[in-house]
């Protein structure tokens, strides 16, 4: 009889521990799960700003003139760099970079932060034909 009250206790010790452990684990996981993520919003502005620049015909001039790539965003024209900085969000920063397109393209500063990339590819005009890819990265303020 003492033997069966014994196991008894050991089980609801047992059971107890587990209760106790699985609230612990959603009560610290809901701030995670719960946690809002706008990276699909951000990545729509991007698109955006990147589209603005490619549907712009001087400002695709500007980009397929330059003569010695990467281009880092201090180097960027003042005219892309001022589109950029125009038709970015308030809730985000942003810098870009102008490569070759079989170049990888990173950024040099890597933050702590989440860093959004989207790029697009600048093509010929009827002057020239010398494909560039424009890299934008994002992240929030």
């Amino acid at each position: 009889m003492k033997q069966k009250k014994a196991w008894i206790r050991i089980i609801e010790a047992f059971v107890t521990i587990l209760l106790i452990t699985g609230i612990l684990l959603i009560v610290l996981n809901k701030g995670y799960i719960s946690k809002n993520d706008n990276s699909e919003k951000i990545y729509e502005d991007e698109q955006v700003i990147l589209r603005e620049i490619q549907l712009n015909n001087s400002l695709r001039q500007e980009i397929l003139n330059i003569g010695v790539l990467p281009v880092e965003w201090n180097n960027l024209s003042e005219n892309v760099k001022n589109k950029i900085i125009f038709e970015t969000p308030s809730y985000l920063n942003c810098e870009a970079k102008i490569c070759s397109v079989n170049e990888i393209c990173v950024l040099n500063e890597i933050s702590n932060k989440d860093i959004y990339v989207q790029k697009t590819i600048i093509t010929a005009t009827l002057e020239k034909n010398n494909p560039r890819q424009l890299k934008l990265f994002c992240w929030r303020k």
